[in-house]
């Protein structure tokens, strides 16, 4: 019980001297934005924000596979509000979230600071999340979106919705999967998941609590689609497509060493 004490009040202040170091380059980039009266972009300041806070929070990320180039509609299971920080610390990209994300403590703030598109759901609001999404991507920046609309318990995926990965159709550009897991003592972390009518803080304090947890990312090929490509069989690709990858995390847990096998890319929990 005291480990548990001493783990939880030497990651909070951790992460308070981290959310600290993020609020004053936010400031300083808002002071240069209105001192060259235009907005300048805030990816890497949000990416290097979101590497700190995943680290500070416990969560020891590995990515496998690389990120395509180019603007991308990024497609991932969603577990929990950890995948924020965590999808947000190893690629470049705007979020696309409910709007009520946008008042959780530090984790709205840090959403809001990346240019999150923040969503109402329902109300007729499908077209034009879709539509936002479009623009986005013809921008020429990646988003990242959760298809299956809620969380998971972090082993088998959820049904997707289709719509949102036609954006990707309307503008041209392809739609790449990310599988994320988490792990324990090499199996699958009954913690991280966020679901149900479990409460954030909550949520986080008894993470907090316990040893890191070891995340795993992996970056799949990514799918081009064409505007007379039926939606429904690549929706239906795309999500088999990261069953498969979060299946392969789990049995990966085999490996007495913990670690996911020829690893690429970044190490989020070195940073």
């Amino acid at each position: 019980m005291l480990m548990r004490q001493c783990r939880l009040i030497s990651r909070l202040a951790l992460f308070g001297f981290a959310l600290l170091i993020c609020s004053l380059i936010a400031g300083a980039v808002s002071i240069i934005e209105w001192l060259i009266r235009r907005d300048i972009d805030r990816t890497p300041f949000a990416r290097f924000c979101f590497a700190t806070a995943a680290h500070c929070l416990g969560f020891r990320v590995h990515q496998q596979g690389r990120v395509e180039q180019g603007p991308v509609l990024l497609v991932s299971n969603h577990i929990s509000w950890s995948d924020i920080p965590i999808l947000g610390g190893v690629v470049k990209l705007r979020f696309l979230s409910k709007i009520e994300v946008r008042n959780w403590p530090v984790i709205g703030w840090l959403a809001a600071q990346a240019g999150t598109l923040f969503i109402r759901r329902g109300g007729g609001q499908a077209r034009m999340t879709r539509d936002t999404i479009a623009e986005t991507l013809a921008s020429g920046q990646s988003v990242l979106v959760f298809p299956e609309g809620t969380t998971s318990v972090g082993i088998t995926v959820l049904p997707f919705h289709s719509r949102l990965l036609s954006a990707a159709q309307e503008a041209g550009v392809p739609i790449q999967p990310i599988s994320i897991g988490y792990r324990r003592s090499g199996h699958p972390d009954h913690l991280a998941p966020f679901i149900g009518d479990d409460i954030f803080q909550s949520h986080l304090l008894r993470l907090l609590r316990e040893p890191a947890v070891e995340v795993i990312v992996t970056m799949h090929a990514p799918v081009k689609i064409r505007t007379e490509d039926d939606l429904s069989s690549v929706t239906c690709r795309i999500q088999q497509t990261i069953q498969q990858g979060l299946s392969a995390i789990h049995s990966s847990a085999d490996d007495r060493s913990g670690k996911p096998a020829e690893p690429a890319g970044i190490h989020v929990g070195d940073t």
